[in-house]
Formats: C-alpha cells, sequence, structure tokens
C-alpha cells in the first residue's frame, strides 16, 4: 500500500460537504443537510484515500480515469442503495431520495477530482 494523502481526504470531505449547499438549492429540496451532518463525509474520502493508495500510484499515472470510476462506483454501487433501503422504511418523498442520490453522485465524484487533481 503507498501513501495515504491525508490533505486530500480533509480537502474532498470539505469540497464534498459544501457541495450540498448548492446542490440542495437547485434542486428545491426541503431542507439542506446540517453543517455537523455534512462532516460525515470525512468517512467516505477516508475510505477513498485509502483505496487510492492501496491501487498505488502508478496505477494510477497509468489509469487516472479510476480516480472517476472507483468514486462514483463508489457512489453508484453502495452509498445510494443503501440510501435506498433505508428510505423506504422512513417513507422519505421519492422527490427528496433523488435529490440526496444526486447529491452523493456529486459529491463522490467530486471527491474523486479531488485526489485526481493532489495526486
Amino acid at each position: 500500500m503507498g501513501p495515504v494523502n491525508w490533505v486530500a481526504i480533509g480537502v474532498a470531505a470539505i469540497v464534498a460537504g459544501l457541495l450540498a449547499f448548492p446542490w440542495y438549492g437547485l434542486m428545491r429540496a426541503a431542507r439542506t443537510p446540517s453543517p455537523a451532518r455534512l462532516l460525515a463525509m470525512v468517512f467516505p474520502a477516508w475510505m477513498i484515500g485509502h483505496n487510492f493508495a492501496r491501487v498505488g500510484a502508478e496505477t494510477l499515472a497509468a489509469k487516472p480515469w479510476l480516480y472517476w470510476m472507483m468514486s462514483g462506483g463508489f457512489a453508484l454501487f453502495i452509498a445510494i442503495p443503501a440510501g435506498a433501503a433505508l428510505y423506504g422504511r422512513h417513507r422519505i418523498a421519492a422527490r427528496e431520495a433523488a435529490a440526496d442520490a444526486g447529491y452523493l453522485f456529486v459529491a463522490f465524484m467530486a471527491m474523486g477530482t479531488v485526489f485526481w487533481a493532489m495526486r
């Protein structure tokens, strides 16, 4: 495993959290998550950062699309389906669930972009 880019993890979490405010404004969502709850974005950023360290700088340099493929994959195949499973339990409106799913995808892709930019 290569070195973990801790600065990129912090920046990725901040960027993902800050994206919530314009995203939910554009989606005209009922509520924007509280800033304290957005701090939770540090955990997926941490996982993604460790994943990129595991893949290694040489592989990522040869295949830069992996930054977005892996980050987007986490959103599409882990985070969004987990949210969908929980939303059915809480009877959250489809429009609100779609706003959250879209935010997660955009936020995770932004995290991939941060890791790519700070490689």
